[in-house]
């Protein structure tokens, strides 16, 4: 009986013992990430906090003594004036295109290179290249190389087969501008999706196959239901960027024909109308539907995760 009591006392100051210990190894382990994390907080959440601060007033920077409290008139006005709802419609439209569009030539880019022939790396490194390019390069590069209705390269080739010779910025601007996007982000879905690709279980395809399934069966069946988490993930990672989006806008059409999303209308009321409560207020909506999307984005993140280490 005495065994059995004082075995569980000595082993209490043992426990209590190793608890400072673990508690300073871990901080220990923490300490270098300590100025990483404050340079984040004054770079990132400062600004943040500042800019939701002055959303609340009524600031305009060329009259700065008629400032005063307004409370949510701002956010009021954001979602109310006619102008800044086309805007907001203008971004979901112009996101959807090019999130849809992207992923569709991303899934057909990907199973062009699941296969083996020759020259895949060339052709792999071929068709990553547009992702690498700066945005504002790829949307002049889009502007001058490819629109420009004297000596751009559509209307080159149409010249050339007796086509038209249309105004591509002019006529159908926002498409100018989801097309310059698709051309940017569709290397970006290839990647995701080809690593989806790859990590099938190829003994199922087989057995499939052996059981007489054919291609489109096994992409319908098999391939597309493995990739439904990938495909997430590439449209939530690609609406949170092409939300945010300003270069392409900025550049091709200057806001211009309707194209005017609405990180270009906080650019438009900060700059040239210097409303700065107003563009804050638009500038704190966009950021919070950007945490939303990238708040789904890391549940799917995690979520394959979690399967990858089940199967492992």
């Amino acid at each position: 009986m005495t065994a059995t009591t004082t075995a569980p006392l000595a082993a209490t100051p043992t426990r209590t013992a190793r608890q400072p210990s673990d508690r300073l190894r871990a901080w220990a382990t923490r300490a270098p990430l300590l100025p990483a994390l404050v340079f984040m907080i004054v770079v990132t959440q400062l600004p943040f906090v500042a800019t939701l601060v002055i959303s609340f007033f009524d600031w305009n920077a060329l009259y700065p003594k008629a400032r005063h409290f307004t409370g949510l008139d701002n956010y009021h006005q954001v979602l109310t004036d006619a102008d800044l709802r086309h805007s907001v419609w203008t971004t979901i439209l112009l996101t959807v295109a090019v999130v849809l569009a992207s992923l569709v030539l991303g899934l057909l880019l990907a199973l062009l290179l699941d296969r083996k022939f020759r020259g895949r790396g060339f052709v792999r490194t071929l068709l990553i290249a547009p992702f690498l390019v700066v945005p504002v390069a790829a949307a002049l590069l889009w502007k001058h190389v490819l629109y420009n209705p004297e000596y751009g390269l559509l209307n080159g080739l149409l010249h050339y087969v007796g086509g038209p010779q249309p105004d591509w910025i002019s006529n159908t601007p926002l498409l100018a501008v989801e097309a310059s996007l698709v051309w940017q982000w569709t290397p970006f879905m290839m990647l995701i999706l080809l690593a989806g690709l790859q990590s099938r279980d190829q003994q199922q395809i087989e057995a499939a196959k052996v059981d007489g399934a054919n291609d489109w069966q096994v992409f319908r069946y098999l391939t597309l239901p493995h990739l439904r988490r990938y495909l997430e993930l590439g449209g939530l990672l690609g609406s949170i960027y092409i939300v945010q989006n300003f270069d392409a806008v900025f550049t091709i059409t200057s806001g211009g024909l309707g194209t005017a999303n609405l990180p270009y209308t906080v650019y438009q009321s900060f700059y040239q109308a210097h409303e700065n409560g107003l563009a804050s207020a638009a500038g704190v909506l966009v950021v919070i539907g950007s945490i939303i999307l990238a708040t789904f984005a890391l549940r799917v993140v995690s979520s394959l995760f979690r399967e990858e280490a089940s199967r492992a």
